[in-house]
């Protein structure tokens, strides 16, 4: 007797949502530049070889031995009360009073970005972002729903007039920007700008989500003090942090800072998203921040990176076609370039590939009409070695046209 196969059932119609919102562009390349001999200036990532691997796992060591039924156990939405306290202490002494009560630790900040949405945006709402925007909040805010629209700047960031034209005119939920060494164009919002902008969101109630993951790693010039201890915005002001860049991506931790109405909000909203971020992690970095120290680890990393960036910077003349702009970052991650308008990155990044090279091309970090001769560039993954061999292949892989629809 012949047994008839059962059919294979059809998947569930899918979301508006998510068949509106596309994957992300970063994450698609490093899956195609995933060989080995690829040096790929796409990812943001963090270099392996110099986290502290001792320190945490000692530090693993320590709650696992010391307080495994705790380090093990489920834990409160809202974060373990000697990290948040750690956390806070950390950000008072940088300029901004906090009490542990002030933070929700989240599953890094990315968790942080959507449990605001979820909080704050209905779809249809508008949210204002910076022109080019980090990629995953415009990820984050398409998956809510949300009218993206972007404020129109300058190489200071955001312009002032523009965003209170726009929150007279739009009636935006919220702001979105990342001021200090942004993704993906490296730029720091100098202080009178974030002044200005926190005058303007004090004048026409606008609340403004402050994304700050790489504000430690500084190599030139004096620290920035956050918008969010500026007088104008301290009240209507969301901070997110995070442990990726300065521990380890790894852990996944990191925190927000927000009002307590705000903030309950967010801790309603991440209960139905994962309960509460990893116990053991959290007091495995409570513990690290108790008996080492993170400040030295930081000016470590920092000084690495310093002769990363400088690597990439030297090279570029020589990689980059005639006409080509760039700007120097104080700090972060990430250097933007402008090729000439005839250059289209997106089309020419097969021909780069090739080359076993890679790049991250600028559209898809636009809101609005894209820059295509646009693109990032991540200097703190490779040796400047490995910087000045890639930035090499790059060139070739640029030279002999860029012509948009070649």
């Amino acid at each position: 007797m012949t047994i008839a196969a059962t059919p294979i059932a059809s998947v569930p119609p899918l979301a508006a949502r998510t068949l509106a919102v596309g994957g992300s562009p970063v994450r698609d390349i490093l899956a195609v530049t995933a060989r080995p001999e690829v040096i790929n200036f796409a990812g943001g990532l963090p270099a392996p070889e110099l986290f502290d691997r001792d320190g945490v796992a000692a530090a693993f060591r320590h709650v696992l031995e010391e307080t495994p039924g705790r380090a093990l156990q489920y834990a409160t939405t809202e974060g373990e009360p000697v990290l948040r306290e750690r956390l806070a202490q950390r950000m008072s002494v940088r300029g901004l009073p906090t009490d542990a009560d002030d933070l929700l630790v989240t599953t890094g900040s990315q968790q942080g970005l959507s449990l605001l949405a979820t909080a704050l945006v209905d779809a249809g709402d508008t949210v204002l972002v910076e022109e080019p925007c980090y990629l995953a909040a415009l990820q984050v805010f398409g998956l809510a729903g949300a009218r993206i629209v972007a404020v129109p700047g300058d190489a200071d960031g955001p312009d002032p007039a523009a965003l209170a034209e726009l929150v007279v005119r739009e009636r935006p939920k919220l702001l979105y920007t990342v001021p200090t060494f942004q993704n993906p164009t490296g730029r720091t919002l100098p202080a009178e700008r974030r002044a200005a902008l926190a005058a303007v969101a004090a004048r026409h109630g606008l609340w403004i989500i402050e994304d700050d993951p790489y504000g430690e790693l500084r190599y030139d010039g004096e620290r920035v003090p956050w918008i969010a201890a500026h007088p104008d915005a301290r009240d209507r002001t969301v901070l997110l942090g995070s442990f990726s860049k300065v521990m380890a991506p790894g852990l996944r931790l990191g925190w927000l800072r927000a009002p307590v109405e705000l903030r309950r909000a967010c801790a309603v909203a991440k209960q139905a998203a994962d309960l509460h971020t990893p116990t053991v992690n959290q007091l495995a970095a409570a513990r690290y921040l108790a008996v080492s120290d993170l400040d030295a680890h930081v000016t470590r990393v920092a000084a690495v990176y310093r002769e990363r960036r400088d690597a990439m910077l030297a090279g570029l003349p020589d990689a980059l076609p005639e006409g080509t702009v760039w700007d120097r970052p104080e700090g972060g991650m990430f250097l933007w370039a402008r090729l000439p308008e005839t250059y289209d990155t997106s089309a020419l990044l097969p021909k780069v590939v090739r080359e076993d090279v890679a790049y991250v091309p600028g559209a898809p970090f636009y809101a609005g009409e894209p820059d295509r001769s646009t693109l990032r560039l991540c200097f703190v993954t490779q040796t400047p070695e490995e910087i000045a061999e890639g930035l090499r292949r790059l060139g070739r892989g640029l030279g002999g046209g860029g012509l948009r629809g070649v």
